[in-house]
């Protein structure tokens, strides 16, 4: 191996021509490989040290073209800025995002998937339309679900619990914005709901809600909603408070219940 090491010194300066042995080529190529892997791993680990370190965002978590306009859409639908059985183009659409038409037909397809866009033959993606059976069977869904998942909070809540509530209870007041209203409303049932430790049970009910929104924005908007939903939110949590189970459960189902009440009074097609 002395002589192998040599002879590599001496090629490398020129000094000595190998001979063509196929064997002694094939430890020189061995040699040659041992001394380079350990150069390359040396150099990669100092490329990483030296690195200059610079503020780059974090692109593994930022959201794609089709998350940020499906948001944009549902965002646009729950506030009625589209009607419902209104289409939705997706050339426009594309346009307003300069972008092509593949992310927005994902974004639609995905709004299909939450039940607020629906896709016809010859007509494209169209805002669904929620007929009168169906939006009571989304309520008493609502009551079914959400009585089960208070039963099973009540008894783990702590004093964060409550002192959370009332904090979402207080911004609520104080806020002037309607499409605030609807988030702030949910953030204050998913308190009481989370000490049940059902996530899977409070997604099902977030998705009914979700696409209640645009109706409820509207029910808070009418006959003084906003204050009502802020006394009857009040009056459920005193009960949470107390413990008293079966009381909170009762002005829960009349809180839903009344909440479906005003939409079928005001909404134009809901008689």
């Amino acid at each position: 191996m002395a002589q192998l090491r040599s002879r590599e010194l001496q090629i490398a300066q020129g000094r000595q021509v190998l001979p063509q042995s196929p064997d002694l080529a094939a430890q020189v190529s061995e040699f040659r490989l041992e001394i380079r892997i350990p150069y390359l791993q040396l150099n990669r680990t100092t490329a990483a040290v030296n690195l200059p370190k610079f503020n780059a965002p974090d692109l593994g978590n930022a959201p794609s073209t089709s998350e940020i306009i499906t948001r944009h859409l549902r965002d646009a639908i729950v506030a009625g800025h589209f009607a419902e059985d209104e289409p939705i183009r997706q050339d426009d659409i594309a346009r307003q995002f300069n972008v092509s038409k593949i992310p927005v037909r994902e974004a639609l397809k995905r709004l299909e998937a939450e039940g607020l866009v629906m896709f016809q033959r010859n007509r494209g993606a169209m805002v669904t339309r929620v007929s009168d059976a169906e939006l009571a069977q989304m309520f008493e869904v609502r009551m079914l679900l959400e009585d089960k998942v208070l039963r099973l909070a009540i008894p783990n809540m702590t004093e964060d619990t409550f002192a959370r509530a009332e904090r979402i209870c207080q911004e609520f007041v104080g806020e002037d914005d309607v499409g605030r209203w609807a988030e702030l409303n949910w953030e204050l049932h998913a308190c009481l709901y989370e000490p049940a430790q059902r996530p899977f049970l409070v997604s099902l009910i977030r998705s009914v809600n979700d696409k209640l929104e645009r109706y409820l924005r509207m029910q808070m908007s009418l006959s003084a909603g906003k204050e009502r939903a802020d006394h009857e939110h009040r009056e459920i949590l005193e009960a949470c408070r107390a413990g008293d189970v079966d009381r909170a459960v009762k002005l829960l189902d009349e809180h839903i219940a009344g909440v479906c009440k005003t939409l079928f009074e005001h909404l134009p097609h809901h008689h």
